[in-house]
């Protein structure tokens, strides 16, 4: 008796992996990962890293960001209010 034949096999996809439309995200997330990290890891080291520690660098590096611009922001509000004006300078 032979192998049985290529119709009577199931083609669609039957084991846990990406879809093609998640590799897009996939990729642009380790992209995002490498590019705000500043080089401080490589392709290799991020795309095997489990996933539940690649979402907690996402989630850390999204809350310095915010840090960082909430900081830059309350110069700008301290001067927004400033009663102080600018003089004209005697002719």
């Amino acid at each position: 008796m032979g192998a049985p034949s290529l119709p009577c096999f199931r083609l669609e996809q039957t084991f846990f992996g990406f879809k093609p439309e998640d590799r897009v995200t996939l990729h642009a997330t380790l992209f995002n990962l490498i590019w705000v990290g500043e080089g401080r890891w490589d392709w290799n080291t991020i795309y095997n890293m489990p996933i539940f520690l690649r979402q907690y660098w996402i989630k850390r590096l999204n809350q310095i960001n915010e840090q960082a611009k909430n900081q830059q922001e309350q110069p700008k509000k301290k001067n927004k209010y400033s009663k102080d004006k600018i003089a004209k300078p005697p002719m």
